[in-house]
């Protein structure tokens, strides 16, 4: 957890201006957190929190700045969607900050909901399927 907050707190706090006391939360303890590493430098996260019956949220995805546009959100993503799939979530769901809707977009993921304000940044809600289909 360590690790995975420097990263928030570099993101979130320091380069968009999140307040730090709404950063962590009562989640962080039990959530699942995805790291990724460029040798030993951690250089992105993101979490996997259990919401209840079949249903999670993906969420505090970031990646330092310098490390961007490399794939690394993209591998973090599919990672916690891959141990979601394995755990029985059937639904997964994120509070996507507007300009990385786009991103997620690509990933699956469908805009779900209204732009609303989290911690001055707008956002939209956003889900994913794991449900099989039956054919």
């Amino acid at each position: 957890m360590k690790e995975a907050y420097f990263i928030r707190k570099q993101v979130f706090i320091e380069e968009q201006g999140v307040p730090e006391d709404m950063e962590l939360d009562e989640f962080d303890p039990t959530s699942k957190h995805a790291l990724a590493y460029e040798g030993d430098l951690c250089v992105g996260t993101g979490r996997l929190v259990h919401l209840h019956s079949h249903h999670a949220q993906i969420g505090r995805m970031s990646v330092l700045s310098t490390f961007r546009n490399r794939g690394i959100g993209k591998a973090i993503l599919n990672r916690l969607i891959a141990l979601a799939k394995v755990e029985g979530v059937l639904t997964l769901i994120l509070h996507s900050q507007v300009s990385a809707i786009p991103f997620y977009t690509k990933m699956g993921f469908i805009v779900d909901g209204p732009i609303y304000d989290e911690a001055g940044i707008p956002h939209r809600n956003m889900i994913l399927s794991l449900a099989k289909t039956i054919e």
